[in-house]
């Protein structure tokens, strides 16, 4: 096993995987709120 040294792990591969997971999540979010306002203005 490599000797760990704090501070050094090449981390972009996560943060790519992070920005994704948020932008993806706010779409959902939008998605279900625009839903929702149709639902409400149709009277369902």
């Amino acid at each position: 096993m490599a000797d760990h040294i704090p501070g050094k792990m090449d981390i972009r591969d996560h943060e790519k995987t992070f920005d994704g997971f948020i932008k993806v999540t706010t779409w959902a979010a939008v998605a279900c709120i625009v839903v929702l306002i149709f639902l409400a203005l149709a009277g369902a």
